[in-house]
């Protein structure tokens, strides 16, 4: 039996696709312990995993403004990879020395996982539910000047902060070692070569295994005489009421049938009066809608879009920033969706007209759709760790 720990970040995007690999790894007689977060201690229990809670030790923060960090403001996620590193250390040491754990799985943006596997000298996987990025793809990132210019202003932030890691036993050249993976690092990534930009630029170090997509329970009952548009912008950035009531405008009168998911902050009562093709919730079974969805409106989460292509649905493209922005390219590129010029009624009505109008979108996502399933049928996450392990001991 191996001992394995999990960590992650607080997003639905980074740790949904974990689960099912959690679930297999208990299913098979192994131990695991996964530090997270109290909005995933049902999901991680349930897979059967032991859940460690981690909220009090991350500084305050909001989705919205982890997010916002992850994007654009790189200093201040220095900052607070650095600070939750720091806070959880003495915590998290005497637990993993005492349990001993035969590996490390650590999200690719939760950064203090792998410092506390190379800190305790504990093997390291990195679990990237995103595109992986390396020097290469990195360069698609297409950062703005601001946030290029932010980030030259920080350094002195950043360079205080690589200082306190050395101060508490971290072994670190820079950030740029703790960000960066390189082709020597083990490497599970949720998407396949095929959908992976540049993977010829990656080693056989990084294992494309699929989406990891969790089956729904039910089938929406969305589905009617019409094309059914599904409309979401995630779980982070989605209290944008502007883009909400121009969908409104842009398909009140159409010919397409509307659902769409806004968020557990917005009240669905502030659109009424709704149109008689509109159905608005905070939440959906987004699996559920995608599998009789015709098209998808997404912000470009890297798990949406998984889930979109997994099931073959075409796609109108906004992403919010420019790790999004990638993926959107990529899907564009692809020619599995179209990117929207602008938010404005008329951008997104011939944005839909486009996507539904033109076959070759639907004739490529369901390409994509073959790809996907069959990758991740064949794959199988929990037996790549787990003979990772066993080269490693």
């Amino acid at each position: 039996m191996s001992k394995i720990v999990f960590f992650s970040i607080p997003a639905h995007g980074h740790t949904n696709p974990t689960i099912p690999v959690v679930t297999e790894l208990v299913s098979r007689g192994h131990e695991v312990w996964y530090y997270s977060f109290l909005e995933f201690q049902e999901k991680i229990e349930s897979a059967g995993a032991k859940f460690i809670p981690c909220d009090k030790f991350l500084p305050p923060i909001s989705q919205e403004e982890l997010d916002r960090k992850a994007g654009k403001d790189f200093a201040a996620l220095i900052e607070m990879i650095a600070d939750t590193t720091i806070a959880l250390d003495e915590k998290v040491c005497a637990e993993l020395k005492e349990f001993q754990p035969d590996c490390i799985v650590s999200d690719s943006l939760c950064f203090w996982g792998k410092l506390f596997a190379k800190k305790l000298g504990v093997q390291y996987i990195c679990s990237t539910t995103t595109f992986a990025f390396n020097k290469h793809t990195a360069k698609l990132m297409k950062r703005g000047i601001k946030e290029m210019l932010r980030m030259l202003v920080g350094m002195p932030r950043i360079n205080k902060k690589m200082q306190q890691l050395k101060d508490h036993g971290y072994e670190v050249d820079g950030f740029v070692s703790i960000i960066q993976n390189d082709n020597e690092t083990d490497t599970i990534v949720y998407t396949t070569r095929e959908f992976q930009p540049m993977a010829e630029t990656f080693s056989d170090k990084y294992s494309f295994v699929g989406p990891s997509i969790s089956k729904s329970t039910e089938l929406a009952d969305y589905k009617k005489e019409r094309k059914v548009i599904y409309i979401s912008l995630g779980t982070v950035l989605n209290q944008n009421q502007d883009f909400y009531h121009n969908c409104i405008k842009a398909f009140k009168d159409s010919y397409f049938d509307i659902v769409m998911s806004i968020g557990k902050e917005t009240d669905p009562a502030s659109f009424a009066p709704l149109p008689a093709n509109f159905k608005i919730e905070n939440y959906v079974d987004q699996i559920a809608v995608l599998q009789n969805a015709d098209a998808f409106i997404t912000h470009c989460g890297m798990n949406s879009v998984n889930e979109s292509l997994y099931y073959g649905v075409p796609m109108v493209l906004f992403p919010q920033h420019s790790e999004e922005g990638v993926v959107a390219d990529r899907v564009a590129e692809l020619g599995a969706g179209v990117k929207l010029k602008g938010n404005k009624p008329k951008y997104l009505m011939n944005a839909a007209d486009d996507i539904l109008g033109n076959r070759t979108y639907l004739e490529n996502a369901e390409k994509l759709a073959r790809n996907f399933q069959e990758t991740s049928e064949k794959s199988d996450a929990a037996g790549i760790i787990l003979d990772k392990i066993k080269m490693e001991s």
